[in-house]
């Protein structure tokens, strides 16, 4: 049953996440990247494959349900064009998506979430790499 399944946020509330979850919706999301440390922060296991969760929008909505289909955890320096290109923001270079990504981790809203205003990444800054299809728009 939907209402059963865990949630899951892209983002922070707001057109970032709309973005995002509109990628997901048209099928061009298929990939995600979060921090090792976000896990570790909030005791949360990494994603099993399988696993399936109901994506949630801006407005705290259900708009669809994924299933988890691969998960590695690797170095963000090794993240590779197929994961980036797969994460449906149209960047065209690991370089670009890398950049997409470290404006999100130095940005506002997540050195608020992490209390750490001086957090920087690097290439040996471990990441968790998430592959997921679209189960259902609901």
């Amino acid at each position: 049953m939907i209402a059963d399944l865990p949630s899951f946020q892209f983002a922070f509330p707001g057109p970032l996440r709309d973005k995002l979850v509109a990628a997901v919706l048209d099928g061009t999301k298929t990939t995600t990247t979060g921090l090792l440390q976000d896990y570790e922060i909030d005791g949360e296991p990494l994603p099993v494959v399988g696993t399936r969760a109901a994506v949630v929008d801006s407005a705290g909505r259900r708009v669809a349900v994924i299933e988890v289909t691969d998960v590695r955890v690797s170095r963000l320096g090794d993240v590779d064009f197929d994961h980036a290109r797969d994460e449906g923001e149209g960047d065209d270079s690991v370089a670009a998506w890398r950049a997409g990504h470290e404006d999100y981790w130095h940005g506002t809203d997540y050195l608020g979430w992490l209390g750490r205003p001086d957090f920087t990444v690097n290439d040996d800054t471990p990441v968790v790499l998430k592959r997921f299809r679209l189960v259902a728009k609901l």
